[in-house]
């Protein structure tokens, strides 16, 4: 192995070589209290510690580094005790992730750290929105983010090569090509000759070094960020070098061929620089002795008060409440006492999904304003919503495809990339993982986000980011996810299968999300402004068959509607109708052609969390509930509506708590057909039915 020292001092060798040997010491003790029954997993990077160390003493501290299992080097290059460390891998409740978490799926600010998680390519895209804020607020920073052999054949992987690419993002994508993808070795994740080969098909530089030399990874390092920076470009590295234990330690080596594991042990990162040093005369045995001696004693220390087992007392309250990140007091919220009036012109369906694509003006009609707010259409609500957002909070960024100077699918942003810049109004490539990873990203770094799902069935592509790093990151070490993401939702517009999907109960299921659906242009608005301002993630469904079919008093200055709150629509004695979206336009029709009933209307408007007092006192009002909702039945978001009834409010029922949706099919595309399957077909079915119980 061939190192060149070039203009290193002796001072900085002994450094590199203290910070090389202490992650390999600290992984020879951890082998020991595994086999004890200390710890219980360990991803060993036993012969790869060259790349962590050498990576991260080549970044600025202040820089954004994205971590692998085996990267334990990065760790404690950031300067993290092992204390601690070893607390988080006991999972105790004084480690970094309360005990939530185990080995590296943790993240530190104060470290620069952001923790993976165990589906490998996520991580990528979040680097690109890190990269991302450093680039709108013109530092020169960085970020480095690690991925395997086998993390770049997924799918983040080609997404955020792509973006940084597009982007001009000084994102340093490091690949640690060990061998082996737990059991699967390289000859079966990709037919090219290297992966660094990928780097020309994005359009960026790449290069392919020796990841056991930890001068090569270091000096290779600092030049490849320096050139992130002047350049305002990405870079691939891709590092050789191998896995000398198991993917994790039961797995074992079993499969790895005698003689690779002999060739790569002659290619040991540690007893390689260590010939190295001694050849240079910068250090000697005696000399060594006394650095690992001293990194022994260190290690010692700092285990001595936590190796005992560990004992949780689960606290259920606090459990739950680190699930959100504190969300601020509504400012200026408005009641709901004269927002829910509207009576919608519905008009031609196929007319308003024409309007949705060319942004021509729909036929509409709204009641006259009580509050002398001017109307508006739901679309223009929520638009305006938007603009007034962005021009509150200088540090809050739109992206989507096609959203700048088209305006998007449906014109909700048309002229905003006027007012506010491309820079702000960003236009995305068709890859929704890596942008949902990039609004976190941009949250890592002070930023606030607006993603816009062109369709709300587009959402699969990008589902593993919203339910797995979104919704969890809070909950595992304290990160706030500052992201909104816009989801054009529902059928009525003759769009067929994979347009018209209410798919909002996916995410009610995720603790961490919360999911908004409002029905009216007041809400639209202020419910929309409370997402922005709130630090979670927020998915905000908007129907868009009441885009341009639903009209209502909007206030024209700035305001919030406290998401969690439902809205009374109107009283009622003989039957409650608890609903949402669409819904809520379906059962003012009914009540309006059904005089002879008095119906109480409850639109739930938040779906997680669910207000759950608006709910009671709804059942209370007449003991007749049905719930009406667009989504197919099965899972619907009335299950758990009707179940939470059952269980808390059974005293108050006169009758069976009834459901009414659409039917469970995919959303046909023939307009008879989607007819038959909305749930309005039903809802004349399912009252006569209920007020005859």
């Amino acid at each position: 192995m061939l190192f060149d020292r070039k203009n290193y001092s002796n001072d900085e060798l002994i450094h590199l070589y203290k910070s090389l040997i202490l992650p390999r010491m600290i992984e020879e003790k951890m082998l020991v209290l595994l086999r004890q029954g200390r710890i219980s997993k360990w991803f060993s990077g036993i012969g790869q510690e060259a790349i962590a160390v050498g990576a991260t003493l080549a970044m600025n501290p202040e820089e954004w580094i994205l971590p692998l299992h085996r990267n334990l080097g990065v760790f404690t290059s950031r300067g993290m005790p092992l204390s601690k460390l070893f607390l988080q891998w006991q999972g105790s409740p004084e480690g970094y992730s309360k005990g939530r978490e185990r080995s590296f799926h943790f993240g530190s600010r104060e470290h620069g750290i952001c923790g993976m998680i165990s589906h490998l390519g996520p991580q990528l895209g979040v680097a690109d929105g890190i990269a991302l804020a450093y680039k709108l607020r013109s530092e020169k920073h960085a970020a480095l983010v690690f991925t395997g052999d086998g993390g770049t054949s997924e799918g983040d992987f080609h997404e955020a090569l792509n973006v940084a690419s597009v982007w001009d993002l000084p994102v340093i994508f490091l690949i640690e090509n060990n061998g082996y993808g737990l059991s699967t070795p390289v000859s079966e994740q990709y037919r090219c000759e290297s992966l660094v080969y990928k780097a020309e098909g994005y359009g960026m530089e790449g290069v392919r070094i020796d990841g056991n030399n930890i001068l090569t990874v270091h000096d290779t390092l600092r030049g490849i960020r320096e050139y992130c920076i002047k350049y305002q470009r990405p870079y691939l590295v891709e590092c050789m070098t191998f896995r000398m234990r198991g993917h994790e330690e039961a797995s074992g080596i079993k499969y790895v061929p005698a003689e690779l594991l002999e060739d790569w042990g002659k290619k040991d990162p540690v007893v390689n620089y260590e010939t190295f040093l001694r050849e240079e005369g910068v250090l000697y045995e005696e000399a060594m002795g006394h650095i690992r001696e001293e990194i022994r004693q260190y290690i010692e220390s700092e285990l001595s008060g936590v190796l005992e087992a560990v004992s949780i007392v689960p606290d259920t309250e606090a459990e739950v409440g680190d699930v959100y990140a504190p969300a601020p007091a509504v400012e200026a919220a408005l009641g709901a006492e004269e927002d829910g009036r509207e009576v919608p012109d519905h008009g031609d369906p196929e007319a308003d999904a024409e309007d949705a694509e060319d942004g021509s003006p729909a036929r509409v009609r709204g009641a006259a304003s009580k509050s002398g707010a001017p109307e508006k259409r739901l679309i223009d609500a929520i638009s305006e919503g938007l603009d007034q957002s962005m021009a509150r909070h200088s540090n809050l960024v739109l992206m989507g495809q096609d959203i700048a100077e088209y305006g998007g699918a449906f014109k909700i942003t048309e002229g905003f990339v006027e007012k506010y810049g491309r820079q702000r109004v960003r236009n995305t490539p068709l890859c929704e993982s890596a942008i949902v990873g990039c609004a976190l990203g941009l949250s890592l770094e002070g930023y606030k986000s607006v993603m816009e799902m062109q369709f709300a069935d587009f959402v699969t592509a990008g589902f593993n980011q919203i339910v797995n790093n979104l919704a969890k990151i809070h909950y595992r070490w304290g990160q706030a996810a500052d992201v909104v993401i816009r989801m054009p939702t529902g059928a009525g517009v003759g769009a067929g299968p994979f347009h018209s999907q209410s798919n909002e109960s996916w995410f009610v299921h995720t603790p961490g999300l919360k999911v908004v659906y409002p029905s009216s242009p007041m809400d639209a608005k202020g419910l929309l402004i409370a997402a922005i301002n709130d630090p979670n993630p927020v998915l905000f469904f908007e129907h868009k068959a009441l885009y341009r079919s639903m009209t209502g008093p909007v206030p024209e200055a700035w305001y919030e509607t406290e998401i969690g709150k439902a809205r009374l629509v109107q009283e009622g004695s003989d039957l409650s109708i608890i609903t949402y979206g669409a819904g809520v336009v379906w059962a003012m029709d009914y009540a309006k052609a059904h005089p002879e009933l008095s119906i109480h209307i409850l639109d739930l408007r938040t779906l997680l969390p669910l207000d759950y007092e608006s709910i009671s006192n709804a059942v209370a009002a007449t003991g007749k509930v049905l719930v009406l909702h667009e989504a197919t039945l099965t899972g619907g978001v009335g299950a758990e509506v009707a179940a939470w009834i059952g269980e808390n409010c059974f005293h108050l029922l006169d009758a069976p708590v009834y459901r009414c949706a659409s039917l469970d099919t995919p959303v046909p595309f023939n307009g008879q057909l989607e007819k038959n399957f909305l749930a309005s077909a039903r809802l004349e079915d399912y009252v006569i039915k209920l007020m005859s119980y």
